[in-house]
């Protein structure tokens, strides 16, 4: 049976790692479902969702020139007729703190909103950040700290200060 873009398939799950697990497709294929396509919703741990040797449908969505074969369970599903997929929310890293680092001279302030910088003037919403706008600020801000520190080593007497 040959493995066609967009089929839906019967598999077993062969073999489960942190990134994905592995299926069994009938004609002694083996393809791999990423993690993130096996359901809707989050998932951080695979074994809360799937076990080796459970059935499961798959959907083919890539084959790669080398013979790799991607699937998703999740694709597979019919959707529920008047019912939309859910959407999948943005999930910050919980091991580190949103926005830049701490101690500049901004301090802790969220990106974005400022008053009056850049010659805008008068009470004008301002627009949301574009990346390149962010890309350029932050090259500015590093700019201009790194320059600081460059001021206040001399003044300090570190990095190849005075020798007696």
């Amino acid at each position: 049976m040959a493995i066609e873009l967009g089929s839906k398939l019967q598999g077993k799950v062969t073999g489960i790692t942190h990134f994905g697990a592995f299926v069994l497709l009938p004609g002694n294929v083996t393809g791999l479902v990423h993690i993130s396509e096996i359901a809707d919703t989050y998932v951080k741990d695979i074994n809360d969702h799937l076990k080796v040797n459970d059935e499961v449908t798959v959907k083919v969505i890539n084959v790669d020139k080398d013979g790799k074969i991607g699937l998703s369970i999740r694709q597979a599903k019919d959707p529920v007729p008047g019912q939309e997929a859910p959407k999948r929310e943005f999930r910050p890293r919980e091991d580190r703190p949103m926005g830049g680092g701490g101690g500049g001279p901004r301090g802790n302030r969220p990106m974005g909103g400022g008053g009056n910088r850049g010659g805008r003037g008068g009470n004008r919403p301002e627009r949301p950040m574009q990346f390149e706008d962010k890309l350029t600020r932050f090259l500015k801000e590093s700019e201009d700290r790194l320059s600081a520190l460059k001021r206040n080593e001399s003044k300090r007497g570190g990095r190849g200060g005075r020798r007696s």
